[in-house]
């Protein structure tokens, strides 16, 4: 039975084409739901999820996760099983961490820390056009627009098309690497063919990160949310950060507002 309602959700989340990570994690959290109720899982008892996401808490998952769980159980509910019946629980608050975010100096001492130029080429290109990184190793040839100095990321977060800057100092490094490959050839390839993967890609950039001399919490990531607080910093519109970004609301792009250092720094302390 439990396997059973697993493989239909399953089948209903790809035929609305969620993202095989969303996939995974939805039937993750759900087989634990399972598990926890043990029978009649097609018939929603509040107090029961609840209890169960209270447990979630309780054994110190963030708020982040939970609603994760939350997230599946409803999509089980109400687009699996069909149910009609409301779920009156609230959404954890998430919590209000900023983003690690890297100087100018520090992203230049991670880059003179890579050897091999187009592991360097990788870290930079995440770096000046803010993508994520999952986005830089998708990218193929027919992506970059030379002419346009831009790019085409392709199904992005969301499903979601958008384009992006290509920085003009990786003009040059970048056609280098299109000589003699084919349009749908993966930029950034694996030695055994094929585009890196997203575990690949954060080791280069942890030893990089760590040869530096770096102790800051930063992650991959964190040369997405760097380019962001340095265009704002720049004076860049927050409407073009925000599209740049691929946000679809402009209050997760103000966040980098609050870890800009322009303002600050004029801020003369009483002491």
């Amino acid at each position: 039975m439990m396997q059973q309602e697993l493989t239909r959700t399953r089948n209903e989340l790809r035929r609305r084409n969620y993202s095989p990570k969303t996939v995974k994690n939805y039937i993750s959290c759900l087989r634990e739901y399972f598990e926890w109720i043990r029978s009649g899982f097609d018939r929603p008892d509040e107090n029961m999820i609840k209890r169960f996401l209270l447990m979630k808490q309780e054994r110190g998952y963030s708020s982040q996760t939970v609603n994760v769980y939350l997230n599946a159980i409803r999509f089980y509910y109400y687009q699996t099983v069909r149910n009609p019946f409301k779920l009156d629980i609230k959404f954890a608050k998430r919590s209000q961490k900023l983003p690690v975010v890297l100087t100018r100096e520090e992203i230049l001492r991670i880059l003179d820390c890579i050897a091999n130029p187009k592991h360097r080429l990788l870290v930079a290109l995440a770096y000046g056009a803010g993508l994520r990184i999952s986005e830089v190793i998708g990218l193929k040839m027919k992506d970059i627009l030379f002419a346009e100095q831009t790019m085409h990321i392709k199904e992005a977060k969301g499903k979601k098309d958008r384009i992006s800057i290509v920085p003009e100092k990786l003009m040059d490094d970048l056609q280098l690497i299109v000589l003699n490959k084919g349009p749908n050839d993966y930029l950034f390839e694996s030695e055994r063919g094929g585009k890196l993967t997203t575990r690949t890609a954060g080791k280069i950039f942890s030893r990089a990160k760590t040869k530096a001399g770096i102790t800051k919490d930063a992650t991959f990531h964190s040369l997405r949310h760097s380019f962001a607080t340095h265009l704002l910093e720049n004076g860049t519109d927050i409407r073009y950060v925000q599209s740049l970004l691929g946000h679809s609301n402009i209050r997760t792009t103000q966040i980098y507002t609050q870890v800009t250092h322009n303002a600050i720094r004029k801020i003369a302390s009483p002491l």
